[in-house]
């Protein structure tokens, strides 16, 4: 442990930040206009590393196709950004627990209070991913700004043992999580302005590419049409409201069709969609959905060279 808190000091993320060396004294003007400056370098680290996050995605996309689960694991900030994407992943895509899901170091607790030597347990990590009997088709994104952390790098021991999938998303290149992962995206922050805090921009950088490797499994999923979220659960008023103005802009039908769409289709977005789109009743939206693999796109056409042959 000693030689690896020896080495902790020589991390890019871990460095001092030159154009902060006196951020003590500066106004709150300064402050706030460092901060903005420094968080632009985020968006330029995460593009340098677009190809790895591509490819990430597209492992994700066919894991979760082939009924496979994906798991992030963290400690600190990064488990926390880790919940919180798979959290937002029900009400948007419909997507529970039972797909994608999120392990914290130091458990439930540690999503509200610190629990910081958590992240020392090595065992502790390779437990949680233990019981969770991985196979082939899981994934299991590591998520470490530091690249050492000795929980998720337990973690990730065990997905390739289990010979599942392991990513490592870090914000330090060379690390050691990058020794255990099969993909590693490694967004190049550079040194905090305030030193080590790595909840600044490397947590930035954490969630931006979060965002897009769920986002863009979801889509390649079908869980997106057009731009719309039509796999989203309408459980407030809100979201039923939204849902029906999805319904009226992808068909062309008033506000007050698509509610009686969405009323009879039981609020299934998409099966409103087909069935408004293809005049069809539900059972017949519903069985060009199974057809098309739940893409709406490829059960309209379904349904649509269905009408030309008969």
């Amino acid at each position: 442990m000693e030689n690896r808190l020896d080495h902790l000091t020589t991390l890019t993320t871990e460095q001092r930040n030159h154009a902060s060396m006196h951020i003590d004294t500066a106004s709150t003007e300064e402050i706030v206009r460092l901060m903005a400056a420094e968080d632009r370098c985020v968006i330029e680290a995460v593009e340098r590393v677009i190809s790895q996050i591509v490819r990430a995605a597209d492992v994700i996309a066919a894991a979760l196709k082939k009924g496979g689960r994906l798991f992030y694991i963290g400690s600190g900030t990064s488990g926390r950004l880790g919940i919180l994407d798979a959290a937002e992943l029900l009400p948007t895509y419909g997507v529970g627990e039972d797909q994608v899901k999120a392990i914290i170091a130091g458990g439930p607790e540690a999503v509200f209070i610190p629990v910081e030597r958590a992240e020392d347990d090595d065992e502790a990590g390779r437990a949680a991913i233990a019981a969770l009997h991985l196979t082939e088709d899981d994934v299991v994104v590591g998520i470490t700004a530091s690249g050492r952390t000795p929980y998720v790098l337990g973690a990730l021991r065990v997905t390739r043992e289990a010979g599942a999938t392991a990513i490592a998303l870090t914000c330090n290149a060379p690390s050691e999580a990058e020794k255990l992962a099969h993909i590693t995206i490694a967004p190049i922050v550079g040194p905090e302005i305030v030193t080590g805090s790595t909840r600044m921009k490397a947590g930035t950088a954490q969630k931006m590419v979060l965002n897009m490797l769920s986002t863009t499994a979801m889509i390649r999923l079908g869980k997106v049409y057009q731009n719309f979220m039509v796999d989203m659960i309408p459980t407030n008023q809100k979201l039923r409201v939204r849902a029906q103005h999805i319904v009226s802009e992808t068909t062309g039908v008033s506000q007050e069709e698509a509610r009686r769409y969405l009323i009879e289709a039981e609020w299934n977005i998409k099966a409103a969609i087909v069935m408004a789109r293809a005049r069809c009743s539900l059972s017949q939206a519903l069985q060009y959905l199974s057809q098309g693999e739940g893409v709406v796109g490829r059960a309209l056409q379904i349904a649509a060279a269905e009408t030309e042959t008969e």
